[in-house]
């Protein structure tokens, strides 16, 4: 994240506007050998945040892709 897009989120949180389109995750790997993406809480309850997960351990299938190049990872709908 760039230093303006930094400072345009930080401006949107003191103004109160719901915009929040990006945040600081975290990919950690748990004891069992699973990799987990922490996704930020104000990112994900957001109102433009493209899935609605109305309670606790609901779930929606996604697919999820990588860049070598970009060093990026992608999270998408998944479509059959």
């Amino acid at each position: 994240m760039g230093t303006l897009q930094k400072c345009a989120v930080s401006r949107a949180k003191r103004k109160g506007d719901s915009m929040v389109d990006e945040g600081k995750g975290r990919l950690f790997r748990r004891k069992d050998g699973k990799f987990l993406i922490y996704l930020p809480l104000d990112l994900c309850t957001d109102s433009q945040f493209p899935w609605k997960l109305k309670e606790k351990g609901d779930g929606v299938p996604v697919k999820v892709a990588f860049s070598i190049s970009e060093k990026s990872i992608t999270v998408t709908d998944w479509t059959e």
